[in-house]
């Protein structure tokens, strides 16, 4: 089940310090200009079902295991398109939007990447 699906529309050029950090700061379309300058902008519109530990976060053709969702990532995600995905590998977020996945390199992300959320288990 895709729970969410978007693509890029926009990379702000302060993404590369958070990109480094292992971190991608996302926002819809209607992000305000002062967030625009650190967020990949996509234009996602519809969160399908809430995101949980066990799903799956696609960025093109790579696959990672989310392993943590805070409480305000879903609510986040679902009014304003801003989803922070973490690769550090915690099954505890740090921050109440963080979505924690494995950590694994990034992949490189630029206008018409996809991301995509599946429900339940990453795939054989």
């Amino acid at each position: 089940m895709i729970k969410y699906s978007a693509a890029v529309t926009a990379i702000g050029p302060l993404t590369s310090e958070f990109v480094e950090a292992g971190i991608l700061v996302l926002f819809g379309e209607s992000a305000p200009e002062e967030l625009r300058d650190f967020a990949i902008i996509h234009d996602g519109v519809e969160l399908a079902a809430p995101l949980e530990a066990g799903d799956a976060v696609w960025v093109d053709a790579n696959c990672f295991q989310v392993l943590a969702v805070g409480d305000v990532a879903n609510e986040n995600l679902k009014n304003l398109g801003h989803l922070v995905l973490k690769f550090n590998g915690q099954t505890t977020p740090e921050l109440p939007g963080d979505v924690c996945v494995e950590s694994q390199p990034l992949p490189p992300v630029a206008v018409g990447t996809v991301l995509r959320i599946e429900g339940d288990q990453r795939p054989a």
